[in-house]
């Protein structure tokens, strides 16, 4: 499955839907409902277009003006923000399922091993900037996602560049905590932590990250994510390609044990 950047959430498009047909229902015009809120017209448009989430100040000062009776104003508890961007959601559901995962990395630590400091300095990174609740919120569901490593009948396989573990997120202290942390999460046996040498030279992993995860079925998916975009498929072409690759990179990665070393080796740099 492919996804271009998504569209405006369908919550804030039917929320905004709901004003407009309230208000026109009650014969006013935008201009005076932005008035009375204290909002220009086209931020009101924008809000009742779904471009932009309809406010708790907008929601009850239109349920009052029109006569909605609450309706309009509980319309609030399905405007939180998404818990994960919408592209992601597919990978999600079957990375949660999946009884093998195997990932390559490149950029950054995988959000799966990411600290919360780790995790809330690359969503505040993020431009346009993120408004303060959904950095919380996608902040929290990243550390709840992490979970899944506690499930001893699964299998985690990570693959992390050494360009992606000297970027230093954070201040160095965070930097030295994410590292402990690395080391702490591959002591389990059903985690397995290595490290891709930057000396390496050419190899399959130049060219981007990936996931490949196996179902409880044994059916085979990969995963692979861009600026706005993910792509969730499992036709057997594809996902054999990667999965050559990953066995490629395998070869070429230090192996568990000089991975530690190599991180711990990072932490004591600072």
């Amino acid at each position: 499955m492919s996804n271009t950047e998504s569209p405006p959430p369908m919550a804030w498009r039917y929320c905004g839907n709901q004003i407009k047909l309230w208000r026109t229902r009650a014969a006013i015009s935008r201009e005076q409902l932005g008035k009375e809120a204290g909002y220009e017209y086209e931020t009101v448009k924008s809000m009742e277009m779904g471009r932009r989430k309809p406010t708790l100040r907008l929601l009850e000062v239109a349920d009052e003006m029109c006569g909605a009776h609450g309706l309009l104003v509980a319309a609030q508890d399905y405007l939180k923000p998404e818990r994960f961007p919408s592209y992601t959601l597919d990978f999600m559901r079957y990375e949660a399922e999946a009884i093998v995962l195997s990932s390559y990395e490149t950029q950054y630590v995988p959000g799966l091993l990411q600290t919360e400091e780790t995790a809330r300095a690359l969503l505040e990174s993020s431009w346009p900037p993120l408004d303060d609740e959904t950095v919380e919120e996608r902040v929290s569901a990243r550390i709840d996602r992490q979970s899944l490593l506690a499930r001893q009948t699964k299998s985690f396989n990570f693959v992390v560049a050494e360009t992606a573990l000297r970027c230093r997120v954070g201040d160095a202290a965070s930097y030295t905590r994410q590292m402990e942390h690395l080391l702490e999460a591959g002591k389990p046996r059903h985690v397995t932590i290595q490290v891709m040498p930057a000396d390496r030279g050419a190899h399959p992993g130049l060219r981007g990250p990936f996931v490949l995860l196996e179902t409880p079925e044994h059916e085979q998916l990969a995963y692979e994510e861009g600026q706005h975009v993910g792509a969730l498929y499992g036709d057997a072409e594809r996902v054999s390609v990667l999965s050559q690759r990953y066995a490629m990179i395998l070869r070429q990665a230090l192996n568990p044990e000089e991975s530690a070393r190599f991180i711990s080796k990072l932490a004591e740099e600072l």
